[in-house]
């Protein structure tokens, strides 16, 4: 049965991550992360890691009411965020994305265990989640693609005040995320 109120900023933890709802406090915790130009080399706006262009990305983020914080629970330090966002109570759908992680958590079993979090706390409200990914951000497809989303269309986006890019929208199905088991 699916739940009618979704929480957007749940506090969630596994073993590998603990994702909690983003201040404004945490704007310096998380720039100095995202201050690797290698982590946005792929992303459609490649300036991120340029303070000025990361407060837009942040102001956006906490505006969404649905952006998480990622913490490693083995270090205990933030390696990333992840949001929630584009609710769709009537068509029982969410989308996950704005995520990035810490070059030193690519890889790894980090990005599975954020996206396994979030996407198990979003079924129980939602029937379909989408991801929008860049179009030449390869990296982040192959990882959705590794947790069973199936491509389903393309679009041009504007995000926060930055120009319209090229994305490619994935789907998971609530009904194919439980069969993985």
């Amino acid at each position: 049965m699916i739940k009618q109120m979704f929480d957007l900023q749940p506090s969630l933890k596994n073993e590998h991550i603990r994702i909690q709802p983003l201040r404004d406090s945490d704007f310096e915790t998380l720039f100095a992360v995202a201050s690797d130009p290698l982590i946005w080399e792929q992303h459609p706006n490649k300036e991120r890691y340029r303070k000025e262009v990361f407060e837009n990305f942040f102001a956006g983020a906490i505006e969404s009411g649905g952006a998480f914080l990622v913490v490693d629970t083995h270090s205990n330090q933030v390696i990333g965020s992840s949001r929630y966002y584009d609710w769709k109570m009537d068509e029982k759908s969410v989308s996950i994305g704005y995520t990035f992680l810490a070059k030193d958590h690519w890889g790894t079993t980090y990005n599975h265990a954020l996206k396994s979090l979030m996407l198990d706390h979003a079924f129980q409200y939602v029937e379909s989640v989408f991801f929008h990914i860049g179009a030449l951000n390869i990296r982040s497809q192959k990882a959705i693609e590794k947790l069973g989303a199936k491509k389903v269309d393309e679009v041009n986006m504007a995000y926060y005040g930055e120009l319209n890019n090229l994305n490619f929208i994935y789907r998971i199905d609530k009904a194919d995320w439980t069969k993985r088991f």
